[in-house]
């Protein structure tokens, strides 16, 4: 019990001193991106929706203190994800047998990579159906578009941030098959209840038509079955392996 409690206290000391380490590359790739969050947010003012809107307001002296802190966390985000994904490897490493811990290193710039692919899908296609559904609706009803520049970005992220997540669900399903938390069969059993929630999400997240929904649904259900062959495909190599260890096992006890 006392050992269980030690190695308990250990593991938990280990996370702590790597979730600080996250936090301040977090904090210094925030500052860093506080410097860096004007001309983004320059180019993204002159770019579609927001080029189509007359002018972008500031209702509050702190609006544009607000814009830099959403860009700047935004950047620290993106900077840190692949530090981040690296220290949660080096964490879960030593309970890894030496071709896993080769193989879950190799999930980090996958990772990445979908994070950047997720933000660019939410930007170049859902946002811009969003505000332009929105902004019709405003105008069926004759009403003034006045836009908050806060408001406006805010609305944005609030779109990309959550996308570009779940396109980590591949990444996160081969990684937790690895660790046996997953697997297909199990992945397979929830799939009724996955398209479920993934048609929610989508249907929050777009405007409410069938054809933007549908047009969100469908990548993240795609997304889904891309992750359980995924799954599978690292499955088979763990029957693989086990397999052989049992019968070389076999074969020693034997000898």
């Amino acid at each position: 019990m006392q050992e269980n409690t030690a190695s308990l206290v250990e593991h938990l000391t280990e996370l702590r001193k790597r979730l600080i380490w996250v936090i301040v590359v977090l904090v210094l790739a925030m500052i860093g991106g506080f410097f860096a969050a004007k001309p983004i947010i320059v180019y993204l003012m002159h770019s579609e929706p927001a080029s189509s809107i007359v002018t972008l307001n500031t209702f509050s002296p702190w609006d544009a203190i607000r814009l830099y802190m959403q860009f700047s966390f935004a950047i620290g985000l993106v900077v840190t994800l692949p530090f981040a994904l690296t220290q949660i490897w080096l964490f879960v490493k030593p309970g890894l047998m030496e071709h896993e811990q080769k193989a879950t290193l190799r999930y980090i710039p996958g990772a990445v990579f979908l994070f950047l692919l997720g933000l660019a899908f939410a930007y170049f296609v859902i946002f811009p159906m969003a505000f332009y559904f929105t902004s019709n609706v405003t105008q069926s009803l004759s009403l003034t578009e006045t836009y908050g520049a806060a408001q406006y970005f805010t609305f944005m992220f609030n779109i990309l941030l959550p996308m570009a997540i779940l396109f980590e669900l591949p990444v996160v399903v081969m990684f937790l098959t690895k660790l046996r938390v997953l697997n297909p069969t199990r992945l397979k059993k929830l799939r009724r209840y996955a398209y479920l929630v993934l048609i929610i999400i989508a249907t929050v997240v777009t405007p409410p038509d069938f054809i933007s929904d549908i047009l969100v649904a469908v990548p993240m259900i795609v997304l889904y079955e891309i992750s359980i062959m995924l799954s599978a495909r690292v499955y088979k190599g763990q029957l693989e392996r086990d397999k052989q260890w049992l019968e070389e096992t076999e074969a020693e006890e034997s000898a």
